[in-house]
């Protein structure tokens, strides 16, 4: 028998970063990307890891400009900044945390950051450029891409 060790495989949180993602995180991710489908210019992407500087991290949400997907070779972290990232808060999840990786991303070169907070139904998008703006309804119209989400529809 061989004595070889065996690595243990990485949680969810370890691999990723972040908490396990909660029914109502899935349901307003998905509700987002419903919204965010609306713009054909973009590609929208889930939970593609980013390769910042050797390390990990995976939003909830990327948008890239649309270009044809290449689909003889992928990408298992992506080394190119998307133009916007969704950060969706988990349950267990510290506002502090989000925010330390919004300034990576930042740091990063992406040029739009939504913070989205279920309890709260609200959206903060931030901007590279050090705007802020928080919405709890109507439309979100982000100031980087003019992407639209309508907040009623978010939040169902």
């Amino acid at each position: 028998m061989s004595t070889a060790t065996i690595e243990k495989s990485l949680s969810y949180e370890e691999e990723r970063g972040k908490p396990m993602p909660s029914f109502n995180h899935g349901a307003i991710q998905t509700n987002l990307i419903g919204e965010f489908m609306r713009h054909r210019e973009f590609r929208i992407l889930s939970e593609v890891t980013l390769d910042i500087n050797g390390k990990p991290f995976t939003p909830d949400l990327s948008v890239y400009a649309r270009t044809p997907l290449d689909l003889r070779h992928d990408l298992s972290r992506n080394p190119v900044p998307p133009l916007l990232v969704v950060e969706i808060l988990s349950p267990q999840q510290a506002t502090q945390q989000v925010m330390d990786k919004v300034d990576i991303y930042f740091a990063f070169g992406v040029k739009s950051c939504w913070v989205v907070s279920p309890p709260m139904h609200s959206i903060q998008i931030l901007t590279a450029d050090g705007k802020e703006l928080v919405l709890n309804s109507g439309t979100a119209t982000d100031p980087v891409t003019a992407l639209t989400a309508n907040l009623a529809a978010v939040f169902s």
